[in-house]
């Protein structure tokens, strides 16, 4: 069932497998869900390499058509222990005068099942929220430096809040903040996400 924002928080070490789990996890996805899911990543901590994170994997899938997927993946979610949530917008990041209408999604999550627990993402193939999960990511990948901060910061701040709904809400400026110090890397070296259409960018105010 999807997560129960007033939980406690629980973060764990990085484990080694979670890498290859994800993949695995993505490519059965994929497998059920084409030709509407046109891509599917593992994005989120669990991707990126010794980083402490709560033991839920977050994948994101790319879709042309959000009411379309919705419509299409409620019945094989459902049939793999996901919920659907009500929860259908990002976080806009700070600095970025978007309209919230850029961030949609659709959101599933699977708890308690015999498989792994997942938060589901479903966003627009190149949508500004699709590049940011994706950007996160790599930035952390290709600085792997940067991780025992970001990872100590997370652990303090899980052991401080009583509820993922405020470890959330205290975390996403932070996200941010890395996402600016990101931005500038990913026009250095021309990253990109491997996909085309180009994706989208926040509008800078």
């Amino acid at each position: 069932m999807p997560e129960d924002p007033m939980l406690a928080p629980v973060l764990v070490g990085h484990d080694l497998g979670w890498g290859a789990r994800g993949i695995a996890l993505a490519d059965e996805l994929l497998a059920a869900l084409a030709p509407l899911a046109l891509h599917v990543e593992h994005i989120g901590s669990t991707s990126i390499p010794g980083m402490a994170a709560k033991p839920v994997f977050d994948l994101q899938i790319s879709v042309e058509d959000l009411p379309a997927a919705e419509r299409a993946f409620d019945r094989p979610l459902a049939e793999r222990g996901f919920r659907r949530s009500v929860h259908q917008h990002d976080h806009v990041p700070a600095g970025c005068d978007d309209d919230p209408e850029r961030w949609t999604k659709r959101l599933w999550a699977r708890r308690g099942h015999s498989g792994a627990d997942i938060n589901l993402h479903v966003r627009r193939l190149g949508s500004p929220n699709e590049r940011l999960a994706l950007l996160f990511r790599d930035w952390f990948r290709a600085h792997p430096e940067a991780v025992p901060a970001y990872a100590r910061f997370k652990s303090v701040l899980a052991g401080t809040v009583g509820d993922t709904g405020t470890y959330s809400d205290v975390k996403d400026p932070v996200v941010d903040l890395v996402i600016a110090v990101a931005e500038p890397w990913a026009a250095a070296t021309a990253w990109t996400p491997r996909r085309s259409p180009p994706f989208s960018r926040c509008e800078p105010r």
